[in-house]
């Protein structure tokens, strides 16, 4: 599995795409593939300030609960509302439908601290 190239990735398997100041932030294939099958995600309220790094959210699955970690600082204008009554869109389309959160960033710049897919694949082993 090829992870997208037109976003940036985290250590902690979070992809993010950026789209006139505004991130729009996922869980990464591998991530879905090691949680198993997700059944509840729990996301902020639209309007929460969110940290660079920091928890925005669980996603729980059959095997475990995860935190979900933003990868860039801003306010959450937008939640996935789909992923309520379907978590399983994490599964079958982790990089697309299964989005999580859609950010105003607050320093765009930070994206250069994240990982590209070739750095994040090495990081996974693919």
């Amino acid at each position: 599995m090829h992870h997208p190239k037109d976003r940036k990735y985290t250590k902690d398997h979070e992809w993010i795409t950026v789209a006139d100041g505004v991130g729009t932030v996922g869980i990464t294939h591998h991530a879905q593939d090691q949680l198993g099958d997700v059944v509840f995600v729990e996301l902020p309220e639209a309007g929460t300030t969110v940290d660079a790094g920091g928890q925005f959210g669980t996603v729980e699955s059959v095997k475990s609960v995860s935190e979900l970690y933003s990868p860039l600082a801003g306010e959450v204008l937008e939640v996935n509302d789909a992923l309520r009554d379907s978590p399983e869109l994490v599964n079958q389309d982790p990089h697309g439908e299964g989005w999580m959160i859609k950010v105003r960033l607050a320093d765009e710049s930070q994206l250069a601290r994240l990982l590209d897919a070739a750095a994040y694949e090495r990081l996974i082993g693919e």
